[in-house]
């Protein structure tokens, strides 16, 4: 049996729960990015964020310290130390009078021990800890001044810690308001304060800060935003999106698949309208007859006998009141179902890896698409095959799980397209279909190339210049990959005049398309040519 306890709120208990799914859209922002989920988590915490949920927008740790700051400055601004140590410094001045007129009646003026006391007097450093210390072997001679001495000393620790404070923060400290020691020493204590939560916040110490505290300094809003800081790497690990890995958290499959919805869902968010749940193609595939349509039987038509309207049109020859009167079906009567030709594809990613593709926000982009696609297949095309491959200097298969946290080759200058679309044409070997096509992201020419078994690279010839063997090498593979009837469609995120020269050689070859975009758009036109290629229907 459940057992509920209920307490009074006491300021501190979140009021509501975070939102994992909002958390791990804007997780996923930092990880199109090509950062890791540790990463990520700690750039939110950092910058924070905003969801639809909330009705403030969560204050990440730049924002707090900068408050801090801000408060911090504000309660400097109104002081200055200029008298703080004035009452104590006439303390001791009062001491020491004490002490001299009790040597001079028990020893006498120019006495030795006169003489000692006097010389350390008339030298007395200008800073009141110093001067406090110049008498701490002194052999007094007033019990009394020693006394009212060794209490003075006692402090000696907070005259020394506020002298400090006076000497960092003096060009700040130009208030109009004066401040005796007491008072300064609470300053100085909260200001450290301040300062010692500002390194708990830097340090991803939450659990540590004093919220009671915090609420004077950052408002409500500032500590429900570090309540759900400390609660967004818990919350999304309570929803199975992140788990512990051995680098630290890290997404889980779960993740991984809500991320591609997320992608899939920008990525649509302007093409919802009339985009169909099946692949409907003119040409090959098989056919399913459709329970929604239904026509007159023509000879040569595929027997998907539609058995209700048949009897309903052989019910039409039936007399009224004709009792046990046989149903006569003719074969005008006949209705059968109207097919759909479906088809299913092979359809290989080719995604530019260089370094080049961290600019102008191309590899979010790039990265987004790759996400959205391959959660589209899987969950709406299963039959189709798709398949990522990484191209740089090499080109590699890219697996579903590294996708989410994958990054441009940040050292990797050079574009190798051949050996991309090498990989593409063994996968589609592997996997064969009557549609198979090949879907290049690119930012530039093929700069990288094997020949004979040899990796070579070759930068271009010149400012706007071309790398006239990387370019021959990678037709011949699109040529090699044409006659298998692969059809290469590519989207260029740049329009310099080499690679869209290389492009138009590469599209006249192969009799595919090629578009160019810009980054804000590139999910939009992959993803309408990719299900045009699938939904066109047989009238």
């Amino acid at each position: 049996m459940a057992v509920y306890r209920y307490s009074q709120w006491d300021g501190f208990q979140q009021p509501f729960s975070l939102d994992a799914d909002e958390a791990l859209d804007e997780l996923s922002r930092y990880l199109m990015e090509g950062v890791d989920a540790a990463s990520a988590l700690e750039w939110m915490r950092f910058e924070g964020f905003e969801l639809a949920g909330m009705e403030f927008r969560v204050m990440g740790v730049e924002d707090l310290l900068r408050e801090l700051r801000r408060q911090a400055d504000a309660e400097l601004s109104r002081y200055n130390l200029d008298h703080a140590f004035d009452e104590l410094r006439g303390r001791l001045d009062e001491i020491l009078d004490q002490e001299e007129r009790t040597l001079t009646e028990q020893f006498g003026l120019e006495s030795e021990r006169w003489n000692e006391f006097r010389a350390r007097r008339d030298s007395l450093p200008r800073r009141l800890s110093e001067a406090l210390e110049r008498f701490g072997d002194h052999r007094w001679a007033d019990p009394e001044a020693e006394a009212a001495y060794q209490e003075m000393r006692e402090g000696l620790d907070d005259v020394r810690a506020l002298e400090e404070f006076q000497g960092r923060n003096r060009s700040r400290l130009r208030g109009p308001e004066s401040l005796d020691f007491e008072e300064a020493v609470e300053l100085m204590e909260r200001i450290e304060a301040l300062s010692r939560i500002a390194r708990e916040l830097l340090e991803g110490n939450f659990e540590s800060l004093p919220l009671e505290e915090l609420r004077e300094w950052l408002g409500e809003e500032g500590v429900q935003s570090i309540l759900i800081l400390r609660d967004l790497e818990g919350a999304l690990e309570r929803a199975g999106y992140l788990r512990e890995g051995e680098g630290g958290p890290e997404l889980t499959p779960r993740a991984i698949r809500k991320i591609g919805e997320l992608a899939l869902d920008e990525i649509y968010t302007s093409l919802r309208q009339g985009i169909p749940g099946a692949h409907e193609t003119w040409h090959r595939g098989s056919e399913l007859p459709s329970t929604e349509r239904s026509r007159p039987y023509v000879f040569g038509d595929p027997a998907y006998l539609d058995t209700v309207g048949t009897l309903r049109h052989a019910l039409r020859h039936v007399s009224p009141g004709g009792g046990d009167e046989l149903i006569r079906i003719e074969p005008t009567d006949l209705q059968v179902f109207e097919p759909d030709r479906l088809t299913e594809a092979t359809t290989i990613l080719l995604l530019d890896m260089s370094w080049s593709m961290s600019w102008s926000d191309r590899w979010p982009a790039a990265k987004r698409v790759a996400i959205a696609l391959d959660h589209l297949i899987r969950t709406r095309f299963p039959s189709d095959r798709f398949f990522i491959v990484g191209f740089y200097t090499r080109a590699r298969q890219l697996q579903v799980r590294e996708l989410a946290e994958l990054s441009w080759n940040v050292t990797d200058p050079f574009t190798n397209l051949q050996e991309g679309l090498i990989l593409a044409e063994r996968l589609v070997d592997r996997h064969p279909s009557s549609n198979a096509q090949v879907i290049v992201i690119t930012d530039g020419q093929p700069t990288a190339y094997f020949i004979d078994g040899d990796l070579r690279v070759e930068w271009p010839s010149g400012y706007g210049g071309t790398s006239p063997r990387a370019n021959r090498e990678t037709l011949r593979q699109v040529r090699r990959i044409t006659r298998k009837g692969i059809t290469i469609n590519t989207f260029m995120l740049d329009e310099s005049p080499e690679l869209v020269g290389f492009v138009e050689k590469m599209t006249r070859i192969n009799k595919g398309r090629a578009f160019y975009t810009a980054p804000d758009r590139l999910g939009r036109y992959v993803m309408v040519d990719y299900l045009r290629r699938k939904r066109r229907r047989v009238r």
